[in-house]
């Protein structure tokens, strides 16, 4: 099927329902975390509970993103994009109207799952369908960093206002009305596009990496909760086997000419294996930061929702100073900026690790020091991230390395929040926590060495 070109006002309005879409995706990642422990008080959630309700979002998202880019190429982009955003409005009002933690948490794995499916079709939409695609990615990526600011401010704002008496439940309703004029639009001014061609999707090979990866999970959040019992570390161990045993199905896949979920000869080029690293663990150090970070300043000190989205708030502003350069070096210094931007994150962990290392209460202006210093880093390299780890890959196999790694993205997210969230709940001492903040970014620093010298081109 063609795919046509949108100009004038309707290329406009196109971009704008895709934007839209892609600004309630990140947002509904950054936003939920600030009102985190407002919903452990409503609802009675446990800790593990609180860690899947950040967890099983991203999970779902990450575990939905090359299932729905197959989806969309195959059906039809415009049509696979609306039914997504339909399921995810849909998923919204269910959290907003959840009435106890598991029930937020299995509809926030729809939600996530929808997401997963809707993000693909942005930039299969955008590619296939603009004039000029890098003009649209270029607004794609301000929209990205405007997310990450107003999600830890809307978040606090929405919370502290306590609208109608709806608490953190306004956080997912205001999805609703943003939801609905992007469907109305979409259906006037969004063009369908397919791939030339289709591939028949690898369901099992999909259903085996997601439950290993959910099994693994699953006893590292809710061992505290357990009392970790011997039948807890065997449904690891099945986890991790079932994690093993993937590369082997993928490659049997392929031999007999099916389209695996991961094309098997990925996993031999050092340098993509390398930034699967980096990747995994960077995410991870971000995602559960954030959760620990905004559970301790409401929980440990005191502060109120609106008051952490200010403190987080130099993290984004430092970050779009330097995302800008960044993506303008990385064609020349990509590693470079990657290591160094990974390094002045760790830098900004040891920051507050000493702020908080004495047990007392830092204030305002040490406190956005060091999220500055650590936004200034990810401005380094987040934008920067997976173009580099694609100049690692050849041409032919760029589209399928591209959906990998995002998926590596959440699921570093999801891992994080396991691993680093359980830390801190099973010590609630946000110094305990530092150390092992500062040791991620180091580790995927070096990792990153092992990347090509300079990015692919935007």
């Amino acid at each position: 099927m063609s795919s046509p070109t949108v100009t004038g006002r309707r290329a406009s309005l196109a971009l704008l329902v895709v934007l839209i879409a892609s600004f309630m995706d990140l947002l509904d990642v950054t936003i939920v975390v600030v009102a985190a422990p407002d919903i452990a008080r409503d609802l009675h959630a446990t800790d593990a509970q609180l860690q899947w309700t950040i967890a099983a979002y991203t999970l779902a998202l990450g575990s939905g993103l090359i299932t729905g880019g197959r989806l969309g190429d195959d059906h039809g982009r415009r049509r696979v994009f609306l039914w997504s955003l339909t399921v995810f409005a849909l998923a919204s009002a269910a959290c907003a109207l959840a009435p106890t933690a598991g029930t937020l948490i299995a509809v926030r794995a729809v939600q996530g799952l929808a997401g997963g499916f809707m993000v693909p079709q942005v930039f299969g939409i955008i590619r296939s369908s603009f004039a000029a695609p890098a003009t649209a990615f270029g607004a794609f990526g301000a929209v990205q960093g405007l997310a990450s600011v107003a999600g830890p401010l809307l978040g606090g704002a929405l919370v502290e206002a306590d609208l109608w008496g709806l608490g953190w439940r306004t956080i997912f309703w205001i999805n609703l009305p943003i939801a609905a004029l992007a469907l109305v639009l979409g259906a006037r001014v969004l063009p369908e596009s397919t791939a030339a061609s289709r591939a028949r999707l690898d369901v099992p090979g999909a259903v085996l990496s997601c439950a290993g990866v959910v099994l693994v999970l699953a006893p590292l959040v809710q061992g505290h909760d357990w009392g970790w019992p011997w039948w807890g570390w065997a449904v690891l161990a099945v986890g991790v086997l079932l994690l093993a045993v993937f590369p082997s199905y993928e490659r049997a896949v392929t031999r007999r000419g099916g389209h695996p979920v991961l094309e098997p000869t990925l996993l031999t080029i050092r340098p993509f294996t390398a930034g699967l690293a980096a990747a995994l663990l960077f995410f991870g150090g971000l995602a559960s930061f954030f959760l620990v970070l905004s559970t301790y300043l409401q929980i440990g000190t005191g502060r109120t929702a609106w008051e952490t989205g200010l403190v987080i708030l130099p993290y984004a502003v430092g970050s779009i100073i330097t995302s800008g350069a960044g993506v303008a070096l990385a064609p020349k210094a990509g590693r470079a900026l990657l290591v160094t931007g990974s390094l002045t994150l760790a830098a900004s962990q040891a920051l507050l690790w000493w702020l908080v290392s004495d047990g007392t209460t830092p204030g305002y202006w040490a406190l956005a020091t060091a999220m500055f210093v650590g936004g200034l880093g990810l401005g380094l390299t987040a934008p920067v991230l997976v173009n580099v780890v694609l100049a690692a890959v050849p041409a032919q196999h760029a589209g399928a390395a591209g959906g990998v790694l995002s998926t590596v993205n959440q699921l570093g997210g999801a891992v994080g929040v396991a691993v680093l969230g359980t830390v801190y709940f099973t010590t609630n001492e946000l110094a305990k926590v530092m150390p092992w903040q500062v040791l991620v970014y180091v580790l995927a620093a070096a990792a990153m060495l092992a990347l090509p010298r300079t990015a692919t081109p935007q």
